[in-house]
């Protein structure tokens, strides 16, 4: 697979990476709960759906949101990479949301220079709305061009996440201001966390 996402809930992969989303991408999905509006065989079948309409392969992980800690996931990790082997990883920008800290911290320490691991050569960090709302200081490095009303359509189909605070005016807005920092009508944005030719 060219890229691998680690998102460590159901519908970070669309908020944040959906101009990654395709067939050469795997995403891996860091948990799963029952919800108090949805059941997690829905959320599960949210997932399915969503992979089907941008034709990615997937797994989900039998953590429980909102009690990540990143010690458990280090070692899935990195047998994860290494099954892989992507040219691109995905990761979660740390932000305010503690399961965003904690992934990204694990998957750190996952891609570490090491002996043994398969060794990711570019490593990119994803932003969430919190981004903006929160953290002046996540700067953008790397764009990718975006199609907005796939995008669109792929968020709809994670119908139950679907709220004010991450509505769909708020995703498109953030896409057009990071299509005005790369000359693109709509973009997503990303930090280089490494980057080897």
């Amino acid at each position: 697979m060219k890229n691998l996402i680690i998102s460590p809930h159901i519908d970070d992969e669309v908020i944040s990476c959906s101009s990654v989303l395709r067939d050469d991408t795997y995403v891996f999905f860091c948990g799963v709960e029952d919800f108090h509006i949805i059941t997690k065989k829905e959320r599960k079948q949210e997932a399915y759906n969503v992979s089907v309409h941008f034709g990615y392969e997937y797994e989900i992980w039998h953590g429980v949101p909102n009690s990540y800690n990143r010690r458990h996931f280090i070692d899935t990790f990195q047998k994860l990479i290494l099954k892989i082997k992507p040219e691109k990883l995905y990761i979660p920008y740390y932000g305010y949301n503690q399961d965003h800290q904690e992934i990204y911290e694990a998957a750190m320490v996952a891609t570490r220079p090491h002996d043994k691991n398969f060794f990711v050569k570019k490593i990119l960090v994803f932003e969430g709305p919190d981004c903006l709302w929160h953290h002046p200081e996540y700067k953008i490095t790397y764009y990718n061009p975006l199609d907005i009303e796939d995008k669109m359509e792929g968020y709809r189909l994670h119908a139950s996440q679907v709220r004010s605070f991450r509505g769909e005016d708020i995703l498109i807005s953030l896409a057009k201001i990071r299509g005005l920092g790369c000359n693109e009508k709509y973009a997503e944005g990303f930090i280089i966390e490494r980057w080897v030719d």
